[in-house]
């Protein structure tokens, strides 16, 4: 019987105490304007980006999600910075990246020989597939990490760039030499479930009626109890952990479930308890004995279901820059699935005029709050806007302090057509004047692509004209290639001129998917 090896406990940090080290991180902090004003005001300075994908979270919700050891490929997108002439790009993943995945994103590049973007372009990777976060595998390292260092030129002029900011990532940084483009991991709370609703309250931005600091399942229990009791009518209640990961770490309560409103607290306490075991969960095989268990581990809230004929969930892109500035970047509309439709899925771009710079407005509000609070870097805000009459009900679901699913996309969009956002009517224009709208998914899944490797991928977008065409300005781009042979999973986002358009390059896309794929269902081998 193979016995599991316990990974030795390695102390990472060569400072003596945690004080010390944050000092020495802040002063590092300090370097990222000066280099980012350098950057701004000549492009073709040498600038060197470290990227770090790695998915800093809780390893059990990370499980839930199918493939997701391959998810590092999602900030592959990163590379096309080195369409800057000077800029270096050092990609760091747990195991190398097939190098036709490579290959496609540096033909995506426009105005750089492939050649070109290739010297400035270093792969590294730390032979590790474990379920060891990315950074810590790193870290675990020290002769990597002394490559990373030699392959930056000096004087250092970069950053790190990561999907999520923790202690591990902050104690990279202060090894590698280059400052975290990303928030300070001791704000990391505002990103939690938790803080989301605090910093929704400062910011005067509506919240569904609920509970936010619950420490474990008995504050779980008393806090729904005292929301059912101002809120006996809602039709389902939502439990959510507090660092659950793209839906996944929610659940819904069905107030049937509970009866009638007792009268007395007691009574409610013990309702409540009898009725949380059955929760259902978005996701799938997720058991209330672990649930609960990650519950007592983290915390989280409870909150009632926002409930309405036409209901959508729209999500703000913000970037905050070094010099303090918040930037609106985008608006979606995510698409979602799971058993109460709580999972991200995908989204659109940008999202339906009817009430997209509504969200946008609260948005800078939020933003206003978490630039007070030393937030830096690119986060997420999730709404649920519901109709009421001739107008929407807007409410905030969470902050995600990190890069998502809406990051991706957008970034492809703007360094394939060179275009911008325009805040004032929430649309994006090409450098030719064009207006563009996606679709995007991280999610388009059937077990017929299994055995796909990213040649033949490649080949069937090549062979069918759907490759993403620079002078039309349409087409599709891939990405998650890598959970394709295995998962029959793969990501891809489709730009056009109208959303009318994109909406037929997703239909057609997956129609030839899966004709392509039926050709070879019946091999005999």
């Amino acid at each position: 019987m193979a016995r599991h090896i316990e990974e030795p406990s390695v102390d990472f940090s060569p400072f003596q105490t945690e004080g010390e080290e944050l000092r020495a991180f802040d002063a590092l902090q300090k370097n990222l304007l000066p280099y980012y004003r350098a950057f701004i005001e000549d492009q073709r300075r040498e600038h060197t980006v470290v990227v770090v994908p790695s998915l800093t979270l809780h390893p059990g919700e990370l499980a839930k999600i199918p493939g997701v050891e391959h998810y590092e490929e999602r900030l592959l997108t990163q590379l096309m910075v080195l369409r800057y002439p000077c800029t270096r790009v050092i990609y760091v993943t747990s195991r190398a990246i097939d190098p036709v995945t490579i290959d496609y994103y540096l033909h995506l590049l426009q105005g750089v020989p492939v050649s070109h973007a290739r010297k400035r372009l270093l792969l590294l990777d730390t032979h590790d597939t474990s379920p060891l976060s990315l950074t810590e595998k790193i870290l675990r390292r020290p002769r990597l990490i002394e490559r990373i260092r030699q392959a930056i030129p000096a004087p250092y002029m970069g950053h790190v760039a990561c999907f999520n900011s923790t202690d591990l990532e902050r104690k990279l940084a202060l090894r590698i030499g280059l400052p975290l483009y990303a928030t300070d991991p001791q704000l990391a709370d505002l990103g939690t479930k938790s803080g989301s609703r605090r910093v929704f309250k400062e910011a005067k931005v509506p919240v569904p009626a609920g509970r936010e600091d619950l420490r474990d399942t008995r504050d779980l229990v008393e806090g729904m109890a005292e929301l059912w009791s101002e809120e006996p009518d809602a039709r389902r209640y939502v439990v959510k952990l507090n660092e659950g990961f793209s839906g996944e770490g929610n659940a819904v309560l069905d107030r049937k479930r509970l009866g009638e409103l007792p009268a007395t607290a007691s009574s409610r306490w013990k309702k409540v308890e009898e009725a949380l075991p059955l929760l259902k969960f978005e996701a799938a095989d997720e058991t209330w004995e672990r649930f609960s268990a990650r519950y007592d581990e983290m915390g989280g809230i409870c909150e009632t279901w926002i409930d309405g004929e036409d209901k959508r969930s729209p999500s703000v892109q913000c970037r905050i820059s070094p010099d303090r500035r918040p930037v609106i970047i985008s608006t979606h509309d995510q698409i979602l699935g799971g058993p109460s439709g709580q999972i991200f899925l995908g989204c659109r771009f940008p999202a339906d005029q009817e009430y997209r710079i509504q969200v946008q407005e609260s948005a800078e509000r939020i933003a206003e709050v978490l630039v007070d609070e030393g937030v830096l870097g690119r986060f997420g805000i999730d709404f649920v806007v519901a109709r009421n009459g001739d107008r929407w009900d807007t409410f905030a679901i969470e902050i995600n302090m990190r890069k998502g699913g809406t990051t991706h996309p957008y970034q492809m969009l703007r360094f394939l057509t060179h275009g911008s956002y325009d805040m004032g009517h929430g649309l994006f224009r090409s450098q030719s004047g064009r207006l563009k709208y996606y679709r995007a998914t991280d999610n388009l899944v059937s077990p017929r692509y299994k055995g796909l490797l990213p040649d033949d991928l490649i080949d069937i977008a090549v062979y069918n004209g759907i490759h993403f065409s620079p002078l039309e300005e349409e087409g599709v781009t891939f990405h998650l290639i890598g959970t394709l042979s295995q998962f029959g999973k793969v990501g891809m986002t489709c730009i056009a001129n109208s959303y009318e358009r994109a909406d037929e390059l997703y239909a057609k896309t997956s129609e030839i998917l899966m004709a392509e794929t039926k050709r070879t269902m019946h091999s005999p081998y």
